[in-house]
C-alpha cells in the first residue's frame, strides 16, 4: 500500500525490529500500531477486538490459535513458515502471492519472483562449481545469551542460506526442526570459518571477539580468530527469515562468504536498485548502507 496506516497491531518483537530499521523510517505510521493485545505467544482476543481488524494473520503452525480467532469472529489467515522446507525465496514468493490475491490492486508477486530468481541464478552461477574442499564452513548464531546458544540444523532457514551461497552448514547433522540448542564443545569440533549472527539476538561480532557474554570462549574458533563474524542485514525485518530483503540478503551473504567471486557487486547500489524497481522506494546511500549495520536493539525480545 506504500503505507503502514492499515496495520493496526503487531507483536512487540516485531515492533522492536520496526523501531530499529528502515521500516520505521520509511513508514513511521507503523510505530503507532498497538502491541498490547499479545504477550509472547498469548493473544488477548478482547484487546484485539478493540482494534477492529478486517483480517488477522497468524502462524499456520498454531492451528489452535486460528480456531480461537475464528470463534471470536476474526477473519483469520494462516501464514506458513515451513511449508516450503525453509526455502526463503520460495516462501517469500508464496507469501507475496497470497497478499497479491487478497489485495490485487497492489500485487507485487510477479516482480518479486522475477527479481529473486535473477539474484539466485546469479549467485548459483558463481558458487555452484566451488570444490567441496574449498567451501567455507558456516555457523548461524540464531539466538545468544548467557543461557541460550541456538543455531540452525538441517531443518531451518540457515541450511537454505548455506546451500544457496555454496557454503557448508556445520550444524547440518542436527535434524531438529526450527532452531536447536548447542554447546561450545560442538562448535569447537565444527570449527566454522564463518559465523553469521541473526537479528533474533542483540549480540554482534564484538560479543564473540571479546567473549562478553556469559562464560563462552570463542577465541579458538577459526571464524573469530580470523575476524570473520558478521551480523545479518536488517532492512524491513530480520533477514534470517524470508521477507522483502531476501534477494538483497542472498547477494550480501554470497559476497561476504566469497568476496573474490563478487568483487563486481556493489551491494549498496544493488539494494537501491531493488527497492526502486520492486517497491518504488528511493533509498539514499546512507539508508541502503544502514541495512548492513543493524542496531543491536532490533534483536530485543528473544
Amino acid at each position: 500500500f506504500d503505507s503502514a496506516e492499515k496495520i493496526v497491531g503487531i507483536a512487540d518483537t516485531s515492533m522492536s525490529a520496526a523501531e530499529n530499521s528502515l521500516l520505521g523510517q520509511l513508514y513511521p505510521e507503523i510505530l503507532e500500531a498497538e502491541t498490547g493485545f499479545i504477550n509472547g505467544s498469548t493473544v488477548n482476543t478482547e484487546e484485539l477486538m478493540k482494534l477492529q481488524p478486517d483480517v488477522v494473520f497468524y502462524s499456520a503452525s498454531r492451528k489452535e490459535l486460528g480456531e480461537t480467532l475464528r470463534k471470536a469472529g476474526f477473519p483469520a489467515v494462516a501464514i506458513s513458515v515451513n511449508k516450503w522446507e525453509y526455502n526463503c525465496i520460495e516462501t517469500l514468493n508464496h507469501w507475496i502471492s497470497l497478499l497479491g490475491q487478497m489485495f490485487p490492486e497492489n500485487d507485487k508477486a510477479k516482480i518479486v519472483e522475477e527479481y529473486s530468481t535473477k539474484v539466485y541464478d546469479l549467485v548459483q552461477s558463481r558458487v555452484s562449481t566451488i570444490p567441496e574442499a574449498e567451501r567455507e564452513r558456516a555457523f548461524f548464531l540464531f539466538q545468544y545469551s548467557e543461557t541460550n546458544l541456538q543455531t540452525s540444523g538441517k531443518l531451518f532457514f540457515g541450511q537454505w542460506w548455506a546451500d544457496a551461497i555454496g557454503v557448508k552448514n556445520v550444524a547440518e547433522e542436527l535434524s531438529t526442526d526450527n532452531s536447536v540448542s548447542v554447546n561450545m564443545e560442538q562448535i569447537y569440533a565444527w570449527n566454522p570459518s564463518l559465523i553469521f549472527i541473526t537479528n533474533f539476538t542483540t549480540a554482534d561480532a564484538s560479543a564473540l571477539y571479546g567473549n562478553t557474554v556469559g562464560t563462552y570462549d570463542w577465541s579458538v574458533v577459526d571464524a573469530v580468530a580470523n575476524q570473520r563474524v558478521y551480523k545479518m542485514p536488517l532492512g524491513m525485518y530480520r533477514s534470517y527469515t524470508p521477507g522483502v530483503d531476501t534477494p538483497v540478503t542472498l547477494l550480501w551473504l554470497a559476497k561476504t562468504a566469497y568476496p573474490h567471486l563478487f568483487e563486481d557487486i556493489d551491494i549498496i547500489q544493488e539494494t537501491k536498485t531493488y527497492y526502486q524497481e520492486v517497491f518504488g522506494i528511493t533509498l539514499t546511500d546512507e539508508q541502503a548502507a544502514s541495512i548492513f549495520t543493524p542496531a543491536a536493539q532490533a534483536g530485543s525480545g528473544f
